[in-house]
């Protein structure tokens, strides 16, 4: 345990931002899972409105350094080929 202020400071703020980073993960992967069910179920118009929140949600991670950037990208590419396919 921490005996210095400013390291028992610094361990509230990582738990804090770990918190935050698990919820972020845990979005994209429920949108990633939604998605790839409509898509399972042949219902197009759902896979294409469920892909456009997927996409969102995995930018939106992405754009706060949960996601790098090229993974983000690929992910969003992926998904995209399996929506046109």
């Amino acid at each position: 345990m921490a005996n210095i202020k400013s390291a028992k400071k610094r361990t509230k703020t990582i738990a804090k931002k770990t918190a935050n980073n698990r919820i972020r993960k845990s979005i994209v992967k429920t949108t990633e899972k939604r998605f790839l069910e409509a898509l399972e179920a042949g219902d197009r118009e759902l896979a294409v409105e469920r892909f456009k929140a997927c996409e969102k949600a995995i930018d939106k991670a992405a754009s706060k350094n949960i996601l790098h950037k090229n993974a983000a990208a690929r992910k969003v590419s992926r998904l995209a080929k399996k929506l046109n396919a």
